[in-house]
């Protein structure tokens, strides 16, 4: 494969998480990962999210202690057989930002190893779409495709998580939301989802 270029139209969809803040549980700093964002550290800290059908996909260099994390939806529109489609280029986008950026920080492909979370059916309106069952075959496929081995998975299923992973030793805390007391998460993920349709692939995008 070739090098990517990132698009102005994809910049906005998949970017470095900003929202730090102190864990006191873990008393360690903390990074909350929202839809479309990623985040990646060689730093003893905790990176957060609440998945619903998103997947987060936590990715780690396992001789360098070097690891991040992504929540990703893929598109729901378009041909879902088609590999060409914007859901599979959302959906790889989303692996390889991450990958390239633990790249950046030292980390090689050969000692890679990842842990995978999400793909849950908590939205009626996606029920008949089935996205979280095909957000979990993709990554899945994906990893398997580039040769990282899956250490853990917590996929599918009807309740929302909450993952902790801490990049610095792969260690992964998840946590079941069996009452989700507000409408937050859903939202999020609607909101993302609809900027994902409205924004098609457009410029020098190559897949490497």
């Amino acid at each position: 494969m070739n090098a990517r270029t990132e698009s102005t139209e994809l910049s906005f969809t998949e970017h470095l998480a900003s929202n730090r803040y102190y864990d006191r549980t873990f008393e360690v700093e903390a990074v909350k990962v929202l839809p479309g964002e990623y985040y990646a550290s060689t730093s003893n800290m905790v990176l957060v999210t609440v998945l619903g059908s998103c997947i987060s996909a936590c990715i780690r260099d396992r001789e360098k202690n070097i690891g991040g994390m992504n929540h990703f939806m893929l598109a729901n529109g378009g041909n879902t057989d088609d590999a060409n489609s914007a859901s599979a280029h959302y959906g790889v986008y989303a692996m390889e930002v991450l990958i390239n950026h633990l790249l950046k920080l030292g980390a090689r492909r050969g000692s890679m190893v990842a842990k995978v979370f999400g793909g849950g059916r908590v939205m009626s309106s996606l029920s008949s779409s089935q996205i979280g069952e095909r957000n979990s075959e993709f990554v899945l496929d994906f990893l398997k495709m580039e040769g990282i081995p899956v250490q853990a998975k917590d996929l599918l299923d009807i309740y929302p998580r909450k993952v902790y992973f801490f990049p610095s030793t792969g260690r992964a805390l998840v946590k079941k939301l069996v009452r989700l007391h507000n409408d937050t998460l859903i939202r999020r993920e609607k909101e993302y989802e609809a900027r994902l349709s409205e924004a098609p692939i457009a410029g020098d995008i190559e897949l490497f």
